[in-house]
């Protein structure tokens, strides 16, 4: 049965390389018009799934559907549907900026002339200059421009913003939500939280070559706590043992008390009820970030691929 409404649909998804797997069963579905978070740390598997994704590899097994079709079968008919630009983009050193997005432009089903000037101007891309005289920036936001000048349906975005300024990221975001207003369907892999948070409409998250979360921020958020920090006049009064609450500790300081907890979000209308009774002075309630989100699925154990931190960079 094809899963022909979505745009990606990838089941059970496969990858040995000799010995060592890469994938281990996972799965993913990207529906049409949403960004789609990708996320995992190094070694996870996310550049992997691309490859199989883009046709440049074959899955060793399990189900592998674009635009209701096999990648590996039917790249060169898929490839005109989309776009994707790379975590570093490699672009041809004696060329100028401007001939490489023609020669991008080229492979593609076409390219809007008018919104690419527009990119080159937003993203402050002199066209005029060699490959060879670029930072790494710059050629980033070749790849950048190249891609989201394209009349693509499906942006595939491997760590897009590797090496942009924090400026340039912004400009980044902006343009993803046009072209998610024309509705283009974006699959961001990243392991850059903030940036997918800003973006996403669904995330999911994959660790040793499977999937173990998938859903909206909103679903996520609602398994995870809420984060509270309050600074009160008096001790708030049977706030331990309330239901919802955890970890919860206060400190006496400059006459005030000092209380950290985290909440059950379904209870935390009860619990503000109780801090302000004891006479709120500051009050910090922060819903869980991705990283909360991020971290609780990988049940804060650490293997030896991730032992240099959750988030430290893009697999390769």
């Amino acid at each position: 049965m094809s899963h022909s409404t979505d745009i990606v649909h990838l089941a059970g998804l496969m990858k040995t390389f000799g010995k060592v797997r890469a994938l281990d069963g996972l799965d993913l579905t990207v529906r049409p018009g949403e960004v789609h978070g990708f996320l995992g740390p190094n070694g996870a598997g996310k550049s992997t799934t691309i490859r199989i994704l883009l046709g440049l590899i074959r899955a060793t097994g399990g189900r592998v559907e674009l635009f209701g079709a096999d990648p590996w079968r039917e790249a060169a008919r898929l490839h005109r549907r989309l776009a994707y630009v790379a975590g570093d983009v490699a672009l041809w050193p004696g060329l100028t900026g401007g001939q490489c997005l023609d020669v991008i432009g080229a492979t593609h089903g076409g390219v809007h002339r008018g919104r690419r000037a527009d990119l080159i101007e937003r993203f402050d891309l002199d066209p005029t200059k060699r490959i060879r005289d670029y930072s790494k920036g710059n050629r980033q936001k070749v790849g950048l421009v190249a891609a989201l000048a394209a009349d693509a349906d499906l942006l595939v975005l491997d760590e897009p913003t590797s090496g942009l300024d924090p400026l340039m990221e912004q400009t980044f975001q902006q343009c993803v939500r046009e072209r998610r207003d024309d509705g283009v369907t974006v699959l961001l892999s990243s392991h850059i939280l903030g940036e997918v948070e800003a973006l996403a409409d669904r995330v999911s998250i994959v660790r040793r070559g499977r999937t173990v979360t998938t859903g909206s921020l909103a679903d996520l958020r609602r398994h995870t706590r809420t984060s509270v920090h309050a600074v009160t006049a008096r001790e708030p009064e049977g706030l331990a043992g309330a239901a919802g609450v955890a970890d919860c500790v206060s400190k006496q300081r400059d006459g005030h008390v000092d209380t950290r907890f985290t909440i059950d979000p379904d209870h935390l209308d009860t619990t503000i009820g109780r801090l302000h009774a004891a006479q709120i002075h500051t009050l910090t309630v922060a819903p869980p970030s991705l990283d909360a989100l991020f971290l609780r699925a990988y049940g804060g154990a650490a293997d030896t691929r991730e032992a240099a931190g959750p988030l430290a960079g893009a697999d390769r």
